[in-house]
């Protein structure tokens, strides 16, 4: 059984340990972690993460609905869902899906007119098979 709720300071490594799986994190320090959280518990009108943790209250899954505030479409918001990942231990127990139909919910409640997302070309059957359909190219200017 595993539930939901939003992270919190103490979820620093299993947090950063479950991102791994998606893309290099860095060496994030409890402080900084818990800056990050602290910025997303200021703005929750903004920011909605997520984390699915298992019996023991350890992270095993992470997601993140950001809300913008556009001009555009009426001054309408957009749904971007991030960084989501699934400890590998626990990857085919469908808590990726779970998180996706989640977040994508909350958009919907939050008046959003879309959601959309990025992701890696061998994930998109996976984004298919919740809903999400192609909608363009996704471009990048990295500074990294």
């Amino acid at each position: 059984m595993c539930d939901v709720r939003a992270p919190a300071a103490k979820d620093h490594l299993k947090y950063t340990e479950t991102l791994k799986v998606l893309t290099k994190v860095g060496d994030i320090t409890p402080e900084q972690f818990q800056d990050v959280v602290y910025t997303w518990e200021k703005n929750p009108e903004i920011y909605f993460p997520r984390v699915i943790v298992d019996e023991s209250d350890t992270v095993v899954a992470t997601g993140m609905l950001v809300v913008e505030q556009k001009i555009i479409h009426a001054c309408g918001k957009v749904g971007h869902i991030e960084d989501i990942a699934v400890s590998k231990s626990e990857q085919g127990k469908r808590l990726g899906d779970h998180m996706i139909s989640m977040l994508t919910e909350i958009a919907k409640e939050q008046g959003c007119y879309k959601v959309i997302l990025d992701c890696s070309p061998e994930n998109v059957g996976f984004y298919e098979k919740c809903g999400y359909q192609g909608a363009g190219i996704e471009m990048a200017h990295r500074f990294d």
